[in-house]
């Protein structure tokens, strides 16, 4: 995948809406293209991970488990196309948390991938495109617990 088209991607997703094109151009620079395939887990629930992925094709489920002593089952949380974000948000704040559900591909899939702690260095070196990033992870993060508490509810 060419620069141009990653800047495309991240130009058009969830987490970077609203930056100007020198932002973009600047996280561009900490991109990667990665390829899963249909069934794949890009993220487990419980493990520790550092990226941050951009859906450039293909569709991903976030599923969480659940273990109701007596119940058990998988949940799935949302699913997620092109231009969403999905990945261990704790990296930006600089910790480390175990991942609170999966992320498997429904088919081939293809994302850009951004190491938290690189994104944390920019956004912690110009707090204005900070301030932007985390106020659209607020929201992504709003979005992900009504979907996770949606799907609890029908359990």
């Amino acid at each position: 995948m060419a620069e141009s088209e990653i800047l495309n991607i991240l130009g058009n997703c969830e987490l970077f809406k609203g930056l100007n094109t020198v932002e973009i151009e600047n996280i561009t620079k900490l991109g990667q293209v990665e390829m899963h395939e249909a069934g794949e887990k890009i993220l487990n629930q419980g493990d520790f991970h550092d990226k941050l992925y951009i859906i450039a094709e293909g569709h991903v489920f976030l599923e969480r488990s659940i273990n109701l002593g007596a119940r058990k089952g998988n949940v799935t949380i949302s699913l997620l196309g092109r231009g969403r974000a999905l990945g261990c948000w704790s990296t930006l704040l600089g910790e480390a948390h175990p991942l609170m559900s999966s992320a498997i591909c429904k088919k081939h899939t293809k994302v850009v991938a951004i190491r938290g702690p690189a994104l944390r260095q920019m956004i912690l070196s110009d707090f204005h495109l900070g301030f932007k990033v985390m106020e659209r992870l607020c929201l992504i993060l709003r979005d992900t617990l009504k979907g996770a508490y949606g799907a609890m509810e029908k359990i």
